[in-house]
């Protein structure tokens, strides 16, 4: 999210023409997500499998994974709220929309509710650099951050919005997916053995081996399911964050859980994440803080069925191309029966 004039995301700034009266390194209050009570002891033994072995397995399993998700449609709900100083919400984004694929077989979204509504305005005190919260009740915005907002001082009035970047993040990075192919830039450091509800899992550090220009990535923890060998629990942020003034870019940490679907696949189902951000001041800018928290859920996964023909020696087989051919036996593997990991309502 931004202001207008200041495009930052996530984030929170103004074009503010005020002194500023103390100065605070653009950062984020934390870089990961507190653990709840489904989360066991942590056991920092050897696993009884070699760990590059557990890595490939499970990361190919990703792969996997991830091409079955053109399989699929589903629900995904956003909402994005401010906070006030009780942490209470005082205004929000939110918006469903479904996936889908249209005859060619290109995955869509279509829009089924989105009110009308905006994240609260965030204003500051000429006296200080600490912000003062201040309501807005009207559309989603647009206008311009320097716009002065009823009563406050000129300049003072700064606006939140979503953009381009956080739609980006939550299509493609807050369901954090480790392909065998990604993970060739990632070092994966083995943490220990976890329980997380009644799945016994492997615990994981992640971070990348180096940051390209204009890519982004993932850092923290992921916990592996010890008995399929796929990622239930993704926890961590979205790097780099962009710290120069007046270009700050900064990304609430999250943590994603999954659940399996059809007996396959551990899909995920629901993310949150939540962070007081703090951007520095200078150049005109007073320094600004702002607590955001942003809760997504992904429901109604259904299994795509194409409407693609397999024809193999003149015969219509795509009920059953995925049989061995005649002649060559194959031992198919019935699919686990685990019930789904229980999740945060």
């Amino acid at each position: 999210m931004s202001f207008p004039s200041f495009p930052v995301r996530l984030a929170l700034a103004a074009a503010l023409l005020l002194p500023c009266a103390s100065l605070l390194r653009a950062q984020v209050s934390s870089d990961s997500m507190p653990l709840d009570s489904g989360f066991g002891p942590l056991d920092p033994t050897e696993p009884a499998l070699p760990v590059d072995e557990i890595v490939k397995e499970f990361t190919a399993k990703e792969t996997t994974f991830n091409q079955a998700l053109d399989n699929y449609t589903w629900t995904r709900s956003v909402r994005v709220q401010s906070l006030d100083d009780e942490g209470k919400p005082n205004g929000q984004y939110y918006q469903v929309v479904d996936i889908y694929y249209n005859p060619q077989g290109e995955r869509m979204e279509r829009v089924t509710d989105a009110p009308t509504g905006r994240l609260f305005d965030v204003t500051c005190s000429p006296d200080s650099a600490t912000p003062t919260s201040s309501d807005t009740t009207s559309g989603t915005t647009s206008g311009d951050s320097s716009t002065t907002g009823s009563g406050n001082p000129p300049g003072c009035n700064g606006e939140i919005m979503m953009t381009e970047k956080d739609f980006s993040d939550i299509e493609h990075r807050l369901p954090f997916v480790l392909t065998a192919e990604d993970a060739a830039q990632y070092d994966i450091a083995y943490v220990g053995k976890q329980k997380v509800d009644d799945i016994d899992t492997w615990v994981f550090a992640v971070k990348p081996k180096a940051i390209e220009k204009n890519k982004r990535y993932f850092q923290g923890k992921i916990w592996v399911d010890q008995k399929e060998h796929q990622i239930v629990v993704t926890d961590g942020k979205n790097v780099p964050d962009d710290l120069r003034i007046g270009h700050e870019d900064l990304t609430l940490p999250f943590i994603t859980y999954r659940q399996l679907v059809d007996g396959k696949y551990w899909f995920p189902v629901y993310t949150v994440g939540e962070a007081t951000l703090h951007f520095a001041g200078g150049h005109g800018y007073l320094s600004q803080n702002a607590r955001l928290r942003e809760t997504l859920k992904y429901t109604n996964y259904h299994q795509f069925r194409t409407s693609i023909k397999v024809i193999y020696q003149g015969q219509d087989i795509t009920n059953n191309a995925n049989q061995p051919a005649s002649g060559n036996s194959g031992a198919g593997s019935k699919p686990p029966q685990q019930q789904p990991q229980s999740k945060p309502q």
